[in-house]
């Protein structure tokens, strides 16, 4: 007997994910653990991501009628049919480059949302659950680990912290991540009708805190710059909706701009000399002096996306597979030592993509991003997605299109953690309004069945 998944909220129709009760809570768990433990217990976390999407992806096959026929289901076999064509090709052009088999977990994992859309169930309130469980777990990740609190010190004094995550860089885009959502969430936060409501607007207001200085300390440049845009569009977009608009929401952006000026005001001096230190390299390769561009951050990005674009044009189409980015390093004889020992990947995932796998493999993260996109915009129009979640949506793909352009975070598990968090949220929205409507979201493709 199959039994419907019962986190839908009141009103709302739960018999469009259908499945065994002791499997949906079983991905229900293993969403939990994933959302909570990946940047925390990382062994655990990464097991229940596998696990969540593993059972996650058969459930869909087994029972989501019309759900199977959408587009994450035909993107994740295309992009297993680009990485076996791009190894295949490979095998006879550059043998010795590659892997004994294709790697098809290099782009098909950023396909695990499929399994957490799936057990989210079209729950609004379960999808923020776990989107608070992964600010939780972030928070949790720059403080519990020993030698946490040091960085934090080391970071008010004007040093650059790096906490036990990844790296510098994935701690800021992270925290980035986390601004985001608090500012287009304030309003559910701050509004009322609660015995909890001040809790939850200390905690809020203590999150903001936290990710406004995480982002300042960690000095990463394009987190800067990716925050800096995003930030006034956000309140565009909030002021341009006009009556719509809690007072909450706008009350919580005047709160945020005024933090953003103190910590402005307290941490100016080294956001500025971060800023300003390579300015003139910037100058050289708009000039074209790239001999002279010295060993540095930005000289050494400069100079391997220089290097990226000679190994695309020579296989534009399928690239030179997985190992694609560090093979651009290890064998372009112009670089310098210094960059080939300490680099091993170009710090652009567009490009990483383009030299792995080509135009083929870029064509079905366009795809992908796409559908993702249409589809949210017409679940928000038709009433199925909350508006502040769509407005979440766009500030993450524009703050996530802008970081990716200066480091590789979706080619690495953190960046594959926060897409799968956040694609997956918006995706079983997308569903939801599918089910409901019984629209697509590209109408051309006629769906051959419906929920």
């Amino acid at each position: 007997m199959k039994y419907p998944l019962s986190f839908l909220e009141p009103g709302t129709t739960p018999h469009a994910w259908c499945s065994p009760v002791w499997l949906c809570w079983l991905g229900l768990l293993c969403v939990f653990l994933y959302a909570a433990l990946r940047l925390v217990v990382h062994e655990v976390g990464e097991t229940a991501g596998t696990l969540m999407a593993l059972t996650g992806l058969f459930a869909v096959l087994r029972w989501g009628q019309g759900v199977r026929n959408s587009g994450p289901l035909w993107l994740l076999l295309a992009v297993v049919v680009v990485q076996l064509i791009s190894w295949s090709t490979g095998y006879f052009h550059h043998p010795e480059w590659l892997s004994d088999n294709p790697r098809l977990d290099r782009l098909g994992k950023w396909f695990l949302f499929i399994g957490l859309a799936w057990w989210i169930g079209g729950s609004t309130r379960t999808t923020l659950l776990i989107w608070s469980l992964g600010l939780a777990g972030l928070i949790v990740a720059v403080f519990w680990p020993e030698g946490s609190l040091e960085q934090w010190q080391r970071g008010l004094q004007g040093g650059r912290a790096e906490f036990a995550i990844r790296n510098a860089q994935h701690d800021a885009m992270l925290f980035g991540v986390g601004l985001l959502g608090l500012v287009c969430f304030a309003g559910r936060c701050w509004r009322g009708g609660s015995a909890l409501a001040w809790g939850r607007r200390l905690s809020w207001s203590l999150a903001l805190i936290v990710c406004i200085v995480g982002i300042v300390i960690t000095q990463t440049r394009a987190v800067w710059l990716a925050v800096l845009v995003v930030l006034p569009l956000i309140a565009a977009l909030v002021w341009w909706r006009g009556r719509s608009t809690s007072r909450w929401s706008r009350w919580g952006l005047a709160i945020v701009a005024l933090v953003v000026l103190a910590g402005a005001a307290v941490l100016h001096e080294p956001v500025t000399n971060r800023l300003a230190s390579e300015e003139r390299i910037i100058v050289q390769a708009m000039e074209g002096d790239w001999k002279s561009i010295p060993y540095s951050s930005i000289g050494n990005r400069l100079l391997t996306w220089r290097a990226s674009v000679d190994w695309i044009v020579e296989r534009p189409l399928v690239g030179w597979g997985e190992k694609g980015r560090s093979l651009v390093i290890e064998h372009t004889e112009w670089l310098p030592d210094r960059t080939r020992d300490n680099y091993g990947h170009l710090h652009n995932s567009f490009l990483e993509i383009l030299v792995s796998y080509g135009l083929l493999g870029l064509s079905v993260v366009m795809a992908l991003i796409a559908w993702i996109g249409v589809g949210a915009w017409k679940a928000w129009r038709a009433g199925a997605m909350p508006g502040d979640m769509a407005l979440f949506g766009v500030a993450f793909f524009i703050f996530y299109l802008i970081v990716n352009q200066f480091e590789s975070y979706a080619n690495f598990w953190t960046g594959a953690y926060v897409q799968n968090l956040i694609a997956g949220g918006l995706v079983t929205h997308i569903w939801r309004w599918q089910w409901e409507t019984g629209q697509n979201v590209f109408p051309s493709f006629k769906r051959k069945a419906v929920l």
